[in-house]
């Protein structure tokens, strides 16, 4: 949560998008107190000795009077604050210089060019947190717990998460060629993401069968609450009698949107979420709602982080609501920006708060766990083939494991998924190039991976194949009125 202005608006700041927006959440009023008021009035007091400060000082002088090569003033002052920051060893405390903290609050309001992913900094490495839906980054199958070790050939290491996103970040239509690490595969991904304008739409409704609506939120912006708020009244209009919200792979957003979204579902006096601070005082957001006559599910998997836990906490604490699919991302720490203190228009994000459940729960790094746990097939989360050489039988690799899995997941069935390339592996490659009218080899070249790939997203995309959905609206079916 990050609170800025002379207003003192309150964030939960959930990270930093590498392509897309900050998420950022606005919270009640009753919070500001715990801040201390008006941030135009504070005095900001060093807390070091004259010792403390001739030893900085001095550090300086020395390297301005004394070092082999001459120096950007700025850029030994900006690698002091890092070195600061980086003390605290938090993912989510950094310094902004002036153009970082530039494009943070352009991306409050604006839509970002880039590839679409949210990234923390985790144990110095650059973490994917959640591919945003319908981004080139989930596109190109990226995933969340993915690590970014290079862009276009560069090594990110020793960079500041800002830095990073720098690099990652970049003109529409253009390439980055990310080199990733993945949770069980022995050898870097390289995956190629052509940066695009990011979708400002967030919120997606339809009526399902059985009067069962469900309304997808892919970030909590601006005009979110609105567009959410005018969907459920069409779909109530038209007779909805249960409602599902899906936050998957959504990374957060605007806090503000939480609360007008979840409002009107908790009754009146319930807690929406609690804040924290460091003495562990802490304070409710109250709702002022009424309560829906009709029963909500709610769909998370690992991706759904910070403003989504929010929601899922509120709804499952408060309303009753049942939270099916993964558990999620685990992001509870709240963020407070510092413009006017530094004064030069760079800025400061601090983690000064943590957030809770109305239950009191503290989901950092924990995540908030589904009461029904529903895994999705395993060709939801293969890997891309890297396509570096053609896959060919008798050879046993992570590439030809993934193959197999895609195979699988297209109904051709080789009669294992082990990573060898069996006869019957074979067999099944060569009925789908049949079915594509390539030229029957039995082998898998760049043309038919990248076929195989193609094949296998509109298979994700197809609702029969999602199972958490399934999941959902089983459950709703069970409990609506009949």
């Amino acid at each position: 949560m990050t609170f800025k202005g002379r207003t003192v608006l309150a964030f939960i700041l959930l990270a930093m998008f590498a392509s897309s927006i900050m998420t950022l959440t606005i919270v009640h009023p009753s919070i500001f107190a715990s801040v201390g008021g008006d941030s135009s009035t504070a005095t900001v007091k060093s807390g070091l000795s004259t010792k403390d400060l001739n030893k900085i000082a001095t550090t300086y002088q020395l390297i301005d009077s004394k070092f082999l090569s001459q120096v950007d003033r700025d850029k030994v002052v900006n690698g002091a604050i890092n070195g600061m920051l980086s003390a605290l060893e938090d993912p989510f405390t950094v310094y902004m210089d002036q153009k970082e903290a530039k494009q943070f609050d352009e991306s409050i309001t604006s839509s970002f060019q880039g590839i679409g992913a949210e990234v923390s900094s985790e144990d110095g490495k650059v973490t994917i947190m959640a591919p945003i839906k319908g981004s080139p980054a989930e596109k190109a199958g990226l995933h969340t717990h993915d690590v970014i070790i290079a862009v276009n050939g560069e090594k990110l290491d020793g960079l500041t998460l800002n830095q990073a996103i720098m690099k990652i970040r970049g003109p529409k239509g253009t390439q980055a060629k990310l080199d990733i690490m993945r949770p069980g595969s022995p050898e870097p991904i390289q995956m190629i993401v052509v940066r695009d304008d990011i979708d400002v739409e967030t919120v997606y409704a339809e009526m399902l069968q059985g009067n069962i609506g469900k309304i997808e939120i892919r970030q909590f912006s601006s005009n979110t609450a609105k567009r959410f708020k005018d969907e459920l009244k069409n779909l109530e209009a038209k007779g909805m009698k249960g409602l599902i919200i899906d936050v998957r792979n959504d990374p957060g957003g605007l806090l503000s949107a939480v609360v007008e979204i979840v409002e009107p579902f908790v009754p009146k006096g319930k807690p929406i979420v609690k804040i924290e601070n460091r003495k562990g005082e802490q304070e409710d957001t109250p709702s002022q709602g009424t309560g829906k006559n009709y029963p909500v599910t709610v769909l998370i998997n690992k991706g759904s982080a910070s403003a989504s836990e929010i929601l899922a906490g509120a709804l499952h604490d408060s309303s009753g609501s049942k939270l099916i699919g993964e558990t999620t991302f685990g992001k509870g720490t709240v963020q407070v920006t510092f413009e006017k203190e530094m004064a030069d228009g760079s800025n400061i994000k601090m983690t000064v708060y943590k957030w809770l459940t109305p239950n009191g729960t503290w989901i950092h790094k924990k995540g908030i766990a589904p009461d029904i746990a529903v895994e999705q097939p395993a060709f939801f989360k293969v890997a891309p083939l890297s396509k570096k050489t053609t896959l060919k039988p008798d050879t046993n690799s992570e590439d030809v494991k993934n193959l197999q899995t895609m195979l699988t997941g297209l109904g051709l069935t080789p009669d294992r998924t082990d990573g060898y390339f069996s006869d019957k592996t074979a067999l099944a490659v060569k009925a789908f190039q049949r079915m594509q009218s390539l030229p029957i080899t039995g082998e898998v070249d760049v043309e038919t991976a990248t076929r195989i790939e193609k094949a296998i997203l509109t298979e994700i995309k197809d609702p029969k194949n999602d199972l958490q959905l399934k999941a959902a609206t089983q459950h709703l079916q069970s409990v609506m009125p009949k």
